[in-house]
């Protein structure tokens, strides 16, 4: 059965930025515009992933950032329900980066020509790309990580000043604009790449999954494993967030999907609710350690280190076993402790029954870690596992009679992806400070 939705807490509204099941877009026709704008981010990078579109990998990382700030300025607006005048300035942000990025697009050719040379339109350019970045990162993640890009961008401008060892031999304002709004470091290094290669499609494939009820097939599966032992509220957060780590890869949206089930289940059998809390967050941070679907630091340090992605998988796969193990032996101690027992064993699903009326969502994940391990790309894997979850979860539940509910109307995974790419473009900003071009 399919997770109903559920609509947002007046008194939470930032609960929509991590919940997939969350009603974020609101219902209004500026709902419906960024809606369609996160199906057509999604279409774009399906396309270029699987390359039914070929662009320079430049383009692409140009066209994931504008779609990041045309979908995110604005859905950050209406979910922290600010005043009209504070909407147009999100919409005038939004309009800005995709016009960075359509600029990238159409002086492709021309700026590699002039590539160390810019003109004073790609100056100005390049300014308002790091303004948009700028300001996206420090309303999605606050001032700490634009204080540090920023920290660091000043150096580039100013170290000269600095005294010695501090010092370098000073670059041109237009050098720095350069090397951070264009080619493909700055900005658009790395972490960049990641995002628009691997990432998103990965957080796309985990969001169809959640929305077509493998939340409710984990939780379900969880209580009748260890509903009924010592502990088993709190043995059921570790159980069911560890399995809803293999599609998330984020902690945060790990706490706001099982959570909001276990935390209350924890405090209703006899756990503090400090307790409960600490062992729900704690549990929901390993999510970034199982595999398959990891957080994005594992795919950065793929690209980083120059190996493949399944074998940082095969590295994580003990460390994420004995974290939760470890998790779920406290649990049991604190049980042991204050005499906290499980729940009746009659009122808890059967995790057979589970596991057979919702047989059809193992198959997509279960491709993902075959195409892993048998040596494909990730980029290869995780398209095939998406076309995999469309085609089965979505169009061939008519075909195969599969739970009613399961044909949902995806209206969550383009949003799901914004957060961690606004991130990256901040964290990926003033790369290589020292290293600037013709020195």
């Amino acid at each position: 059965m399919a997770q109903p939705d559920h609509d947002l807490p007046k008194d939470a509204p930032d609960l929509g930025l991590h919940d997939p099941l969350a009603e974020s877009f609101p219902a209004t026709s500026e709902g419906r515009a960024l809606f369609w704008i996160a199906v057509l981010f999604s279409v774009f990078q399906i396309a270029t992933a699987a390359h039914l579109v070929d662009l320079s990998s430049q383009i692409v990382r140009a066209f994931h950032v504008g779609f990041l700030t045309l979908l995110g300025f604005p859905l950050l607006a209406a979910l922290k329900r600010k005043s009209p005048p504070f909407k147009a300035i999100a919409w005038a942000l939004a309009l800005a980066g995709i016009v960075v990025a359509i600029y990238q697009w159409w002086e492709f050719t021309p700026l590699i020509l002039r590539a160390g040379d810019p003109l004073p339109r790609d100056i100005a350019v390049g300014i308002i790309a790091l303004i948009t970045v700028f300001a996206a990162a420090w309303w999605l993640m606050g001032p700490a990580l634009p204080v540090i890009a920023g920290t660091f961008l000043a150096y580039c401008l100013w170290g000269q000043h600095l005294p010695s060892p501090l010092n370098h031999r000073g670059y041109d304002f237009s050098q720095v604009i350069d090397h951070m709004a264009y080619g493909t470091e700055g900005i658009y290094g790395i972490p960049t790449y990641v995002s628009s290669s691997y990432i998103f499609l990965f957080i796309l494939f985990g969001s169809f999954l959640e929305r077509a009820g493998m939340i409710r097939l984990f939780t379900d599966v969880s209580l009748g494993l260890v509903g009924h032992k010592q502990g088993g509220a709190a043995k059921v957060a570790v159980f069911s967030s560890g399995l809803m780590g293999t599609i998330s890869g984020s902690g945060v949206a790990n706490v706001v999907t099982t959570g909001q089930f276990t935390i209350p289940l924890m405090k209703s059998f006899g756990y503090r609710p400090a307790f409960a809390g600490g062992v729900e967050s704690t549990a929901s941070m390993g999510g970034q350690l199982m595999p398959p679907v990891m957080g994005a630091v594992a795919f950065i340090m793929a690209e980083t280190l120059g190996v493949e992605y399944v074998e940082v998988v095969k590295a994580a796969l003990i460390p994420a076993i004995l974290y939760f193990a470890s998790a779920f032996w406290m649990v049991h101690l604190e049980a042991g402790r204050h005499g906290l027992k499980g729940m009746a064993k009659a009122d808890l699903p059967s995790p057979a029954k589970a596991l057979r009326e919702n047989w059809h969502l193992i198959l997509p994940l279960a491709v993902l870690v075959y195409l892993l391990f048998s040596g494909f790309t990730p980029l290869f894997a995780g398209t095939i596992g998406l076309a995999l979850t469309v085609m089965l979860i979505l169009g061939g539940s008519i075909a195969l009679g599969l739970p009613e509910g399961v044909i949902r109307r995806q209206r969550g995974p383009g949003r799901d992806a914004a957060g961690t790419g606004r991130g990256l473009r901040g964290a990926g900003n003033p790369r290589r400070t020292g290293e600037m071009p013709g020195q």
